[in-house]
């Protein structure tokens, strides 16, 4: 059997006490947050001796497999002196981001501080000889930014005992002194942002590789004992942290258990990359950012400056563009609660706040647009953009209640050529129908955070963060889930299977079945359907079509998922996203 796929879990502890909930307020309220990647790294902007290197532009030393010596020789080179903090920070509150993240010391080990650790920084090394921490500390302070730090504890490829250098360190990890690591380098570094720059909002570790629960612990009180109300981000690995990080650009199926924030790229890496020119558009970067906020999660946007010191213009651009939508719309953002639907939309997102319903349509449905599911009465319609603009609403729901519909009358045309927010006024808090529900167009869809498990339970299939299945290797599991008709007919049937997080690859050789009432359909899982959207950019998603099946009546149903066969060579099993009936 292959090495199978572990999730280093970057989620956070389980939020109990008032105490961390007031801790995480201003954090959870925030909802956007700009990261910085800048070091070394970006002097060489993606190439080295004379050749464009694939991955990522920060990984760089990695990637080329640069022997330290070599690494070490761009220090003396690095000057950027077009850096001006201010326009920095100004570039994130135009942007309507409510906090900023800062690379203190990235997996190369170069430190981006004035640190008596090492010599190894950028005052220290480098003709600059200006600490930049020192200078965005100030910015933020003057424009009410939370100044937070990226730190990395586990990779360091300039160091023999810590993680991630194999080409000049070749001693295998279990040889590796990684506690006196931490002792050594890791706590005093982290000791000195915490205490040299003032209030520090949180510490985004990075990449849990070697550190043991232990060392996590110990790390996350570390921490909290310099600064009590400092955030330690899910990276710091093994479940303790105060909030769960997502892998890179990963998007969840549904609304997360949990605390959670997803790290993101405009295009294709974090630092400065020369060749990189595939940008998300502004309609793309919003779109993400309704979704995950309809979802529970942070949107932590990435930019990457140059070796100067300059965030790209059309980085800049496009933030000022997230902020100009977000001065208008941001009550849908800010402060908001997830989806009370456990289910996502094909044309947007939708967020909470009292007893206040946004629907937020990347997709404008026309003047007329029905939802189904919602209970609670809604009492006023208008337009975010237009809030002086009153919209129409009808409700009705069959004498069972088995099905509940919403009818909106709307303006012809989108307020908005990106996203659009329709504000429902409920008569309480939302309550909607717990159940997966046919959609309008007729379709269904059901995601594993909504089904029934079945099988052993010594190892029963996990729902992992992204919410599809991961380690579903034992035939004897099945998925069941209920689900609510309206239209009856025959429906085609589809499962759509992805990439776990790590692997980035989808993996088949799996066969299935699924059973809808009397009908039941078997058939491989193939890459022969891809899906195309945000969502897969980075994770791979296909459809496999199965066949149709007959629902011969409105009402109550069930479909049941097994597996017939599973691939036991593959890495992360068996992972279902959802099964789709349209």
């Amino acid at each position: 059997m292959a090495t199978r796929y572990r999730d280093r879990d970057t989620r956070g502890r389980k939020i109990e006490s008032q105490e961390d909930r007031d801790r995480l307020a201003w954090w959870s309220e925030a909802r956007f947050g700009m990261f910085i990647h800048w070091g070394l790294y970006s002097s060489l902007a993606g190439r080295w001796d004379g050749k464009d290197v694939d991955g990522l532009a920060e990984w760089i030393m990695f990637n080329a497999q640069i022997p330290v010596a070599d690494y070490e020789k761009l220090a003396p080179e690095f000057n950027p002196v077009k850096f001006d903090a201010r326009e920095w920070v100004a570039v994130a509150k135009d942007a309507g981001a409510k906090y900023l993240v800062f690379t203190s010391k990235h997996h190369d080990g170069f430190a981006l501080y004035d640190s008596a650790v090492s010599d190894y920084d950028i005052v220290d090394a480098t003709p600059y000889a200006r600490d930049p921490a020192k200078d965005l500390a100030e910015a933020c302070r003057e424009a009410g930014m939370p100044l937070c730090f990226y730190y990395s504890q586990d990779q360091d490829w300039h160091r023999a005992d810590a993680s991630g250098n194999t080409w000049d360190f070749t001693q295998p990890y279990e040889e590796r002194d990684f506690a006196g690591y931490l002792e050594e380098k890791v706590k005093p570094q982290v000791r000195e942002i915490l205490t040299q720059y003032g209030p520090i909002g949180l510490i985004w570790f990075d990449t849990p590789i070697l550190i043991t629960r232990e060392q996590s612990v110990d790390l996350v009180g570390f921490v909290h004992e310099l600064q009590p109300d400092c955030l330690v981000s899910g990276r710091v690995g093994n479940g303790v942290a105060d909030y769960g990080n997502m892998g890179d650009n990963e998007i969840p199926s549904g609304v997360v258990d949990g605390v959670w924030e997803t790290p993101a790229t405009m295009n294709d890496t974090w630092a400065f990359k020369t060749s990189d020119h595939n940008w998300k558009s502004v309609g793309t970067l919003l779109h993400l950012l309704v979704d995950l906020a309809g979802k529970g999660v942070n949107y932590l946007l990435n930019v990457g400056p140059t070796a100067e010191g300059e965030i790209p213009a059309v980085s800049a651009e496009r933030m000022r563009a997230i902020g100009d939508w977000l001065e208008v719309n941001g009550e849908a953002i800010y402060g908001t609660e997830p989806s009370p639907f456990p289910y996502s939309f094909d044309w947007g997102a939708v967020t909470v706040k009292g007893k206040k319903l946004f629907l937020m349509f990347k997709d404008w449905p026309g003047a007329e647009f029905r939802l189904h599911g919602l209970r609670s009465t809604v009492q006023k319609v208008y337009l975010l953009a237009e809030p002086g603009t009153a919209a129409e609403a009808a409700q009705e729901a069959n004498a069972g209640g088995e099905h509940d519909m919403l009818r909106l009358s709307l303006p012809a045309k989108a307020p908005d050529e990106n996203v659009s927010v329709v504000v429902l006024d409920l008569d309480g808090a939302p309550q909607v129908e717990p159940l997966a529900m046919q959609q309008p167009d007729g379709t269904i869809r059901l995601i594993p955070s909504m089904a029934e498990r079945h099988g052993p339970t010594d190892d029963a299939i996990e729902i992992g963060q992204s919410g599809m299945t991961q380690n579903w290797y034992n035939t004897e599991h099945s998925l069941s889930w209920q689900f609510k008709v309206s239209r009856p007919g025959r429906f085609a049937v589809k499962v759509v299977t992805g990439s776990q997080r790590g692997l980035h690859v989808w993996e088949g050789g799996h066969r299935v079945m699924v059973g809808v009432g009397g009908d039941s359909l078997a058939g491989d899982l193939t890459a022969d359907e891809a899906i195309r959207s945000a969502h897969a950019e980075y994770f791979p998603q296909f459809a496999t079509r199965l066949g149709e099946v007959e629902i011969d009546a409105a009402g109550v149903h069930e479909l049941r998922l097994e597996a017939l066969t599973i691939d036991a060579e593959s890495r992360g099993g068996l992972a279902v996203v959802s099964v789709e009936l349209g």
